[in-house]
Order: C-alpha cells, then sequence, then structure tokens
C-alpha cells in the first residue's frame, strides 16, 4: 500500500479489522450496562459504573494517542526503543496517579467537588479501586497495537480486542452470580480483566515485529534520531488533547448532578454514550488508518479524504434510523435494559447526537493529516475550544434555561464538536495543500478504485 495507487478496497481491507475493534468496544459500555441494570439497585450502580468508568477515562487520557504515535514514528530499532521507553514510563505514571486518586480522602474531596450523591460516590470508589491495572495495561497494548497498524497487521489488533471482549464477557457473567458483588463491581471487574488479557495478547501478536524492528532489517537509516525531547515535543500536544477531550465526561457528570432530574441523567448517559459511540467508533478507528495509509509522498491523500467522507455519511445514517425510529425503545428498553421510566430520559438526547458520528469521522480525518505532517499543536486548541464550548453550554443550558441534565449534555457535546472540526478544517487543509503541492505529480497518482 505504499504504492502510488490504492484503491478504496484496500482502504477498506485495512480498515475494517480496525473498525471492528472500536466496535467491540463500544459493545462493552451497553453490553455491562444491560447487565447492571438487570440486577440489584440499577440507578445507584448505572450511575456509578458511568462516573467510575469516567474517572478511569480521565486518567487514562495522556496514553490514548500512544497508537497514532507509534504507527507515525515507529520505523527502526532506535525508535522503537525511544518510544518504547517513553510509553512504558507515561503508563506507569498514570497508574500512580489513579492509585493516589482512589485514596479515601482525596476521593472523598473529589467526589464533594463533583457532586455525588453519598451512595453513588460510595459505589463509584469501589469500582474504580477495582479499575487499577486499566491504565498501564491499556498504554501498552495501545503501543504494541501502533505496531500492527503500522505493518499492515490490522487483522490482529481485532483479534486481541475480540479477545478482550470474551474476556469480560466471561468476567462479567461469572462475577454477576455472586450475590456480594453489586453492578458497579461487575462492571469494573469485566473492564480491568478484558484490557489485561488484551495487553497479553498483544505482546504475544507483535513478537515477530518486534524482533525484526531490534534485528535492525527495516528502515535502517533515519535522517533525526527520534530523542525523548523530540518524542515529548511531537506527543505532548496529542496527550493535552486526549486530556482535554476526555474532560469532558467528568464535567457533564459535574454538572449533571446540578442539573433536573440528576441521578436519572448520571444513569442514562453511559447507555447513551454506548448508543453514540458505536457509530462514532467509525470514525475513530479511521485516525490510524489515515495516519499510515496516507503515504510518504501525501501520494494518497484524495482517497483518503473522499473515504472519509463516505464514512460520515454512513455512520451518522446508521444511529439516526435507531434514534428517529421505534428501534430506539427496542434499543433503550430492551437490548439495554433500562425500565420505562429512564428509557424516557434517553430518546431526545440521543436523537441530538444523530450528526455527532459524522463530526468524530472528519475529526479522525483532521487529526491524521495533521499527525502525518507533524504538526500536532493546531489538535490540542481545536480540543481546547470544545471544552470550552461543552462548559459553556452546559452552564447556560442548565443553569440559566433549566433543562434536564441528558438533553443538556447531548447539546453541549454536539456544540463542542462541531466547534472542534470548525478549528481543524484551515490547519488541516494547509498542511494537505502544502504537502500535496510539493510532491511530484505523475499520472499514477489520480484516484482508483
Amino acid at each position: 500500500m505504499h504504492g502510488s495507487t490504492l484503491t478504496n478496497r484496500q482502504i477498506l481491507a485495512f480498515w475494517l479489522p480496525l473498525a471492528g475493534t472500536w466496535l467491540m468496544m463500544a459493545v462493552e459500555g451497553p453490553y455491562l450496562a444491560a447487565i447492571i441494570a438487570r440486577l440489584d439497585r440499577p440507578t445507584e450502580n448505572l450511575a456509578a459504573f458511568g462516573v467510575a468508568f469516567a474517572f478511569a477515562i480521565i486518567i487514562e487520557a495522556p496514553i490514548i494517542m500512544l497508537m497514532a504515535a507509534a504507527t507515525a514514528l515507529v520505523r527502526n530499532r532506535h525508535s522503537y526503543l525511544a518510544l518504547r521507553r517513553f510509553a512504558y514510563a507515561l503508563s506507569v505514571i498514570l497508574t500512580g496517579v489513579q492509585a493516589l486518586t482512589v485514596l479515601p480522602p482525596v476521593f472523598a474531596w473529589i467526589a464533594d467537588g463533583v457532586g455525588l450523591p453519598p451512595e453513588v460516590a460510595r459505589l463509584t470508589h469501589q469500582g474504580l479501586t477495582i479499575m487499577l491495572p486499566w491504565s498501564v495495561a491499556i498504554g501498552y497494548r495501545r503501543f504494541r497495537q501502533g505496531l500492527l497498524i503500522r505493518h499492515n497487521l490490522t487483522r490482529r489488533v481485532a483479534y486481541g480486542t475480540a479477545l478482550r471482549l470474551l474476556t469480560m464477557s466471561i468476567v462479567a457473567l461469572v462475577a454477576a452470580r455472586v450475590p456480594a458483588l453489586q453492578g458497579v463491581h461487575v462492571g469494573a471487574a469485566a473492564l480491568a480483566s478484558g484490557v489485561v488479557v488484551e495487553a497479553v495478547a498483544s505482546r504475544w501478536m507483535t513478537r515477530d515485529v518486534v524482533s525484526m524492528l531490534l534485528d535492525g532489517h527495516r528502515d535502517r537509516t533515519i535522517a533525526t534520531p527520534l530523542t525523548q525531547r523530540a518524542i515529548a515535543s511531537f506527543y505532548l500536544p496529542l496527550a493535552l488533547t486526549s486530556v482535554l477531550a476526555m474532560a469532558i465526561q467528568p464535567m457533564i457528570t459535574f454538572f449533571m448532578g446540578q442539573s433536573r432530574f440528576p441521578l436519572e441523567s448520571l444513569a442514562v448517559l453511559p447507555v447513551i454514550h454506548g448508543l453514540t459511540f458505536i457509530f462514532r467508533a467509525l470514525g475513530v478507528s479511521f485516525q490510524e488508518v489515515g495516519i499510515a495509509l496516507l503515504g510518504d509522498q501525501w501520494q494518497h491523500y484524495r482517497q483518503i479524504r473522499n473515504f472519509a467522507c463516505g464514512l460520515a455519511v454512513t455512520a451518522t445514517t446508521g444511529l439516526g434510523l435507531i434514534a428517529y425510529t421505534p428501534l430506539a425503545s427496542i434499543w433503550f428498553q430492551d437490548i439495554s435494559g433500562l425500565p420505562p421510566e429512564l428509557s424516557a430520559f434517553a430518546f431526545l438526547p440521543a436523537q441530538i447526537l444523530t450528526l455527532l458520528p459524522a463530526g468524530s469521522v472528519l475529526m479522525a480525518f483532521q487529526r491524521a493529516v495533521l499527525v502525518h505532517a507533524r504538526e500536532t499543536t493546531s489538535i490540542t486548541w481545536a480540543s481546547a475550544a470544545e471544552v470550552v464550548t461543552v462548559i459553556a453550554v452546559l452552564a447556560v443550558t442548565i443553569h440559566a434555561l433549566a433543562w434536564v441534565g441528558a438533553v443538556a449534555a447531548a447539546t453541549a457535546i454536539l456544540l463542542g464538536r462541531v466547534v472542534g472540526n470548525l478549528w481543524l478544517t484551515a490547519p488541516a487543509i494547509a498542511a494537505a495543500r502544502d504537502h500535496t503541492a510539493s510532491r511530484p505529480r505523475t499520472s499514477a497518482s489520480a484516484p482508483a478504485g
């Protein structure tokens, strides 16, 4: 795929395993929420599970982009060892942050600041403690999966996620039968077990790639050595981007505690997030595709762009077919297991978020272009603008307009993504124009497929 032509079929074959990976991860939330919803005290446990997951996500946010970094930077023995050192250190540091967070005095202070009800706070603390292996396992496997993507082994990424989902299912079903465990315990244990098993699997599946890199048989020459300072300069904007993006969920949780129907909103948000993530995953999975396939000479830019446009329409149409039809009742009540009184809170937010998958595809493409161009600072500023928009909209809709919390959250998330996309538009176009204009033009570089 490194030649001058690239067909839609080739892009599809490369992308489908990654899409399958993200879709399987998208199933995790709804699946675990459905199990929790059928156990004792579903409202409190669903709310606690959603909050614990949000805290775990914000703590691990700086390592989210390790997959993109490995895809873009690892080309030989030296770059592999340099980025591995960086990735492992970052993962250990974040695990320490989570351990500090679950110390009772620290967590009590955080829970008071967020405004969690006492019972939800107690359950959230227990769930977050169970998930202590989360950050280090996520960091390890995302670094390793980036190596697989770089070497056109995307199917192995999907195999690892399938194993993660299988592990999670077994743990959840077994734990759900233990009377002493509550719903949040079941969900947290399942998530933690799944990512640990996937991390171990990723090590096994990259053994040949790592061996090749360490033997130095690929890309022996490199213009500039990859130093820790160079990695930090490249990666810091990406890490800040992830932190800002992941901070949205705790901020929403904070505002939900001050909204109308706070407990109901906290309970349905994980289910709504699970549904929308199924379709947003189609876009999120495209980022590494763009980074890997744009080409060293940007010869595949037009093909990647056109594929992204079709993917955006497909993803948003899929969510709309559920949110605006009777399928919504089937999803929220029959599949997710929400009681009718809770599912009623989910319908309108899901409809508001229908355009979000298209925005996710566009953002994945824009970020891929900028990462490929080694211009990551704009990505951070776009995320900052998105977060500011979300906070502003939540403040107005909840405090000034007294909206139901879940509706306010959906509106804020959508408007924030629109602002983020607009912010990245000019830098992405400029980067693409500069790099595509500088490469030699040949007849073979025309769009294919």
